[in-house]
């Protein structure tokens, strides 16, 4: 199997989305909801992500909608986006959440219910994120999760550790596939505010030891972070096949909690 192939197979199963789209009708057909109590936008995606929340404030698809970002190991990437973006905006000084909600605000005159801005990774945005909903007493028993497709696999075995009783809706904020042209690898359309190649592979095959559930991984019997997580026999060959080719990103400890 060729490199492409592989970096497909394993960004479809980080970028796990389990409705098309999100629209009422969608909801309705696949969980018998018109909205979810909750939308949850995160700020460790790419600017994209502004655009899929603005289209689901639109659509009226949840009741409340917050969006979760302090500084993390992609902000900066943001900031410079923003910065380019809207010069006038102190980019360099606002965290994840403040800079999407600026972005919703100058494109679609759209604005979150909430914003965090306290958390630096996946494990404290969920948790930071629960302590918001109980702090404002925010009814939730289903729940739209929304965050680059790299960490959306993680962000929702996150929030299944701590509420798993919830219902979550993953929708991953876009859908990358990569292809081969002229014997290098490219993404086969645009994507607005898309990581570089090198990036998003480093950041799709650190998925995959992290959602492990052995010694070294973040499952019930490694660090314990988030719930059991299968990885298919496909998505560990294709990670093995890359191996020979990639590195692993490593967790930064400056955003450790």
């Amino acid at each position: 199997m060729n490199t492409a192939e592989n970096i497909n197979i394993i960004g479809a199963f980080c970028g796990v989305r389990d409705v098309e789209e999100l629209t009422e009708e969608a909801l309705y057909r696949k969980y018998n909801i018109h909205q979810a109590d909750v939308m949850a936008l995160f700020g460790g995606t790419i600017l994209c992500g502004g655009d899929v929340m603005a289209e689901a404030m639109r659509e009226n698809v949840a009741k409340t909608y917050i969006i979760v970002g302090g500084f993390g190991h992609t902000t900066s990437t943001l900031q410079e986006t923003m910065k380019a973006l809207f010069p006038d905006v102190d980019a360099y000084n606002m965290q994840e959440a403040e800079l999407f909600n600026i972005y919703l605000i100058r494109k679609f005159g759209l604005s979150a219910d909430y914003l965090e801005t306290a958390s630096t990774n996946c494990g404290n945005n969920i948790a930071n994120l629960l302590e918001l909903l109980e702090k404002n007493n925010i009814p939730c028993k289903s729940i739209i999760l929304s965050q680059d497709a790299t960490m959306q696999r993680r962000m929702s075995a996150v929030m299944r550790k701590y509420r798993p009783e919830l219902q979550i809706i993953n929708y991953a904020t876009y859908r990358a596939e990569v292809v081969r042209k002229n014997g290098d690898i490219s993404f086969s359309s645009d994507i607005k505010g898309m990581w570089d190649m090198d990036r998003y592979i480093s950041l799709i095959m650190g998925e995959i030891p992290r959602l492990m559930d052995d010694e070294k991984g973040y499952g019930p019997r490694g660090k314990g972070y988030i719930a059991h997580e299968d990885i298919p026999p496909d998505v560990r060959k294709a990670f093995d096949e890359l191996l020979e080719q990639y590195e692993v990103r490593k967790a930064n400890p400056e955003f450790s909690s």
